[in-house]
């Protein structure tokens, strides 16, 4: 019985330069956010919770690759793990995981606040929060999630 792929050991190399710039272009480049932004362009391209969400996730992918290629050199610093593609991988995906878990909450919980604010009266202002939370945590972070665990299993994958 053979080995899984990405189980071989991997070979690090002193300083990876060229190929860890490229890797990390690669990571970013999530192709269903590259193909859809030319053929369904966004109809407002502004900063704040009314930016078009393709350009959101592509901002936390610039911001998130990077770090996570950081904290992967790190860790192989210290315990010289991970060892194989595989790990790669794995790290990739429990810490995009966790990313998209938590930016949605954060999102929930600021979209809530705001709705507190616009709300007139005390009832007025927990119906609000009943329906932002029930859209944006309860129907939004699954959907978050899934986006988050494909974004992050792409760029494990270009990382490797």
């Amino acid at each position: 019985m053979g080995d899984l792929p990405g189980q071989a050991p991997i070979k690090w190399r002193g300083s990876p330069g060229l190929w860890a710039l490229l890797g990390g272009l690669a990571a970013v480049a999530w192709p269903p956010l590259i193909l859809t932004l030319p053929l369904m362009p966004p109809s407002q391209i502004s900063f704040g919770f009314d930016m078009d969400w393709r350009l959101q996730v592509l901002i936390a992918g610039v911001i998130a690759v990077p770090l996570g290629m950081y904290m992967l050199a790190r860790e192989r610093e210290r315990s010289g793990s991970p060892s194989t593609r595989l790990g790669v991988i794995w790290r990739f995906l429990l810490y995009g995981g966790l990313l998209a878990a938590v930016l949605q909450i954060l999102t929930a919980l600021v979209m809530m606040g705001l709705r507190w604010v616009e709300a007139g009266a005390l009832a007025q202002s927990l119906g609000a929060a009943e329906t932002t939370l029930l859209i944006y945590g309860v129907a939004g972070l699954p959907l978050a999630m899934l986006i988050g665990l494909s974004y992050a299993l792409w760029a494990g994958l270009c990382v490797a």
